[in-house]
């Protein structure tokens, strides 16, 4: 795969340069990244599955800064990371296996479910935030049952390995429906799963022939930039308004796949 990095031209890598910028931004402030790298980089000319095993190699630094931003918050959950790191990592790698074994076409004709499944997950993001925080499930579940949270976060974790767009979401949901716990120490328990899990993958992904090497290296550069960038934004930008451009991108990505199958 990693002939297809000599193929593109200037324009092709400043595109790719840019949308990792905005993409680790947007990541940053509302979350729902991968609706702008992973799309670039089949309009480049990267396969799908290729596509998506650069995406999530090059996104594991950012989660990496992200989990060392929240470690404070990790204090006193150590038994949780004893269940909860082994869960994500079995996760991402299953997600990666099955990814890899599902074949390029499986997975293309895939790809505008997936992107309007995360859509759909950015679109609740919000109000399912404020419902964890408030401490409200309808479900009937009640807090403190590591047992219903593993159970819940295998699943979220090998759709993080699988796609990932959106894995964030549903691993705060998972934690967020058994555990009872402020949604600062959920959340930074989701960013040391969702990084455990995409470095899992990642590292599997590796040894797949599947990575294009220099693209991952300059996403993740960028990604790195773009988050900081969104760090200083955080104040001055609505990430409400910003998850609403996101979400009507993603529609119409999704729609341009749906339209492309349909004529192939």
């Amino acid at each position: 795969m990693n002939e297809i990095a000599s193929t593109l031209s200037l324009w092709q890598w400043g595109l790719l340069t840019l949308g990792a910028l905005a993409g680790g931004a947007v990541n940053a402030l509302a979350g729902g990244g991968t609706l702008i790298t992973f799309p670039l980089l089949t309009a480049v000319g990267v396969p799908p599955v290729a596509a998506n095993v650069t995406n999530t190699v090059a996104l594991c630094p950012g989660y990496l800064a992200g989990t060392f931003a929240q470690a404070r918050d990790l204090r006193g959950q150590r038994r949780r990371l004893g269940w909860a790191i082994p869960l994500g990592v079995l996760g991402g790698i299953a997600g990666g296996m099955l990814l890899l074994g599902a074949g390029e076409r499986l997975f293309r004709g895939m790809v505008p479910y997936l992107i309007l499944f995360a859509v759909g997950l950015l679109a609740v993001q919000e109000p399912l935030r404020r419902r964890l925080a408030g401490r409200v499930t309808r479900l009937g579940f009640a807090g403190g049952h590591e047992a219903r949270a593993a159970l819940f976060l295998l699943p979220a974790a090998l759709y993080c390995g699988y796609f990932g767009a959106g894995a964030g979401i549903m691993i705060l949901a998972a934690l967020g429906l058994a555990l009872d716990d402020s949604i600062t120490r959920l959340n930074a328990l989701k960013q040391t799963i969702s990084l455990v899990s995409n470095v899992a993958a990642g590292v599997f992904f590796a040894f797949s022939g599947e990575t294009v090497w220099g693209v991952a290296a300059l996403m993740a550069v960028g990604a790195l930039v773009g988050g900081a960038l969104g760090g200083r934004w955080a104040g001055r930008i609505r990430p409400s308004a910003l998850r609403g451009i996101v979400i009507f991108v993603g529609i119409v990505i999704a729609g341009f796949f749906l339209f492309q199958d349909a004529g192939s």
